[in-house]
């Protein structure tokens, strides 16, 4: 509870409140729609992908609420992706700003994710417009989206901790990490039904990604509980420690980009 304290001190709220403002302004200033571009954004890319993949090359043939399967995919790792490339920059970008005054580190890339999680908010709006524009019925299961987004929120914010301080000292990681992020995007089923791939052993394989074990997992909640959405926990049913190993992934990811973000923070001011 200490710990508590001392980290959300008043201070530090009301100066993570003015850098979140901040970032929110700063992203969209001299935009004629600003803010708008938030919900626009992944609604304009949604319309091509669902063009091209389901009208021209009928991928999701078959697939139930087909759109809100499709949608649900692309809001998860466009706020991965949107939050992890934010931050990379996040501690370079204060450089003027950390060499000036005593700010905590960990404040800058704690506000970048913050608004990567307010555009997520604003794109499940949508996707609940999306469900009742397909008809699709809530289930119980639906209860689970919030921990799922948890588990992508804080892999995220791990990596973030980590690239943005590498970043500081390396700036070959931006290109790196663009392509690791083109790679994932084609790796990850977004795009495609697993159920496409027939060999189990590589639907094993990329469902062992987490960003992948939460997709499936997203849409299990929220589009269907019928075989159109195969999840880990299908596919290890007789093994269930397999199926722990994303999560695995995801802790040993934060506290890893945590640990490393913690050790090299001394140095920012001087490297920047």
């Amino acid at each position: 509870m200490g710990v508590y304290k001392r980290v959300f001190s008043k201070k530090n709220r009301a100066l993570l409140i003015e850098l979140v403002k901040t970032d929110f302004k700063l992203r969209y200033q001299g935009s004629a729609i600003g803010y708008l571009w938030s919900l626009l954004r992944p609604l304009l890319m949604f319309a091509i992908l669902y063009v091209v993949f389901v009208v021209v090359f009928p991928l999701g043939k078959g697939i139930p609420y087909y759109p809100v399967y499709l949608f649900t995919g692309m809001i998860i790792w466009n706020f991965f992706t949107e939050m992890t490339q934010q931050s990379l920059g996040s501690i370079v970008g204060r450089g003027d700003l950390i060499r000036k005054i005593r700010i905590p580190r960990w404040m800058i890339v704690f506000s970048t994710s913050l608004n990567a999680l307010i555009n997520l908010g604003l794109n499940l709006i949508v996707l609940v417009v999306f469900m009742v524009m397909n008809h699709v019925i809530p289930m119980g299961s639906l209860v689970f989206l919030p921990l799922i987004l948890l588990e992508v929120y804080i892999f995220a914010l791990g990596l973030s901790f980590f690239l943005s301080a590498v970043f500081v000292k390396y700036r070959d990681v931006l290109y790196i990490w663009e392509v690791v992020i083109q790679a994932g995007f084609y790796l990850t089923p977004i795009l495609y039904p697993l159920t496409q791939i027939k060999d189990v052993m590589y639907q094993k394989i990329l469902l062992l990604n987490p960003l992948a074990q939460a997709i499936q997992d997203a849409r299990y909640a929220v589009v269907t509980h019928d075989n159109n959405v195969i999840t880990i926990w299908r596919v290890f049913h007789h093994n269930t420690w397999y199926a722990l190993i994303p999560f695995a992934v995801v802790i040993v990811v934060f506290i890893g980009g945590l640990a490393y973000f913690r050790n090299q923070q001394n140095s920012f001011a001087e490297n920047l």
